[in-house]
């Protein structure tokens, strides 16, 4: 983006979307290709979005058999002037579910306890809950018409590139 000012500004506003919001949608697809819309409490690891779901949920099961998925962060629409406009953020990312011997695990789990509260502790001690890294393939922050942007491929947050077609 040439506008340097406002590049750092969306960078700014995407940091501070993410950190406010506690769970993303999640849109995966099954063996046959159908899709099926979720969602996962997340917290923030790098460039990478981390989330903890349980074996005995459909998006689990899809993202172990297809290692890929969709994420969308979304404006309250309570909080939204314009329904048709809400701002959003939405990513294609690639998905690793992390083994528990991993020593990422504790981490992981630390950072989501940081982020969505003491429940981690119980979840942390079942045995069918999976920790997943989910990598940004390419993503787009809209905060309205006309002000949909691209963020760099491989990003949460990096250089954005204003769509215009």
């Amino acid at each position: 983006m040439k506008n340097k000012r406002l590049q750092n500004q969306l960078i700014e506003e995407i940091d501070a979307f993410l950190t406010t919001q506690k769970s993303l949608m999640l849109s995966t697809s099954n063996e046959a290709g159908l899709p099926h819309a979720s969602y996962a409490p997340f917290a923030i690891h790098e460039n990478e979005l981390l989330i903890f779901i349980s074996q005995l949920a459909a998006h689990t099961q899809h993202l172990l058999m297809t290692p890929k998925a969709g994420v969308l962060m979304i404006e309250d629409e309570s909080l939204s002037q314009d329904v048709f406009a809400r701002t959003r953020l939405s990513y294609q990312v690639k998905v690793e579910a992390v083994d528990r011997e991993d020593g990422f695990w504790p981490q992981g789990i630390a950072l989501l306890k940081d982020k969505l509260g003491d429940r981690i502790d119980l979840l942390s001690q079942l045995g069918d809950f999976v920790l997943f890294r989910l990598s940004p393939i390419e993503g787009r922050f809209v905060k309205g018409f006309g002000r949909a942007y691209e963020i760099n491929p491989g990003s949460l947050v990096d250089e954005l590139t204003h769509i215009t077609k």
